[in-house]
């Protein structure tokens, strides 16, 4: 999995990158051998101020595309290496969903033909 790190509103120092490419490389076990190493990892982390919230709020991104993946999670906290855990614990379990939902359909897709099977084994019984 190739990881790119982009900061905005904040420098990238080496340890930012660091924290990041260790957190967000951990990921790749839970991808499927078909896209994980074609997948591409953008993390984007920085400084943002909102409106209403006072003092420093960082921001982490993580957007994972590959062959029948794509997910993004968002976190924004006080702390700039909190918001990169969140983030992480946040795309884990977007990845994990995309994979259980993909098991699910094929399993009933398959449940579908097992019974299209059996009706046309039964429907040859019957004429015999």
């Amino acid at each position: 999995m190739q990881i790119n790190i982009k900061a905005t509103g904040i420098e990238l120092t080496q340890a930012i990158s660091d924290y990041a490419y260790k957190r967000i490389s951990t990921i790749e076990k839970y991808l499927d051998k078909q896209s994980g190493p074609s997948a591409i990892a953008q993390v984007e982390v920085g400084k943002s101020t909102r409106h209403h919230k006072a003092g420093n709020i960082f921001r982490a991104e993580v957007h994972i595309i590959g062959t029948n993946l794509d997910a993004y999670a968002v976190s924004e906290m006080e702390d700039l290496y909190a918001a990169i855990d969140v983030v992480k614990d946040e795309i884990v379990h977007n990845v994990l969903q995309l994979k259980g939902r993909r098991e699910t359909l094929a399993r009933r897709s398959a449940g579908m033909m097992k019974n299209v099977m059996k009706g046309i084994i039964s429907s040859f019984k019957k004429r015999k």
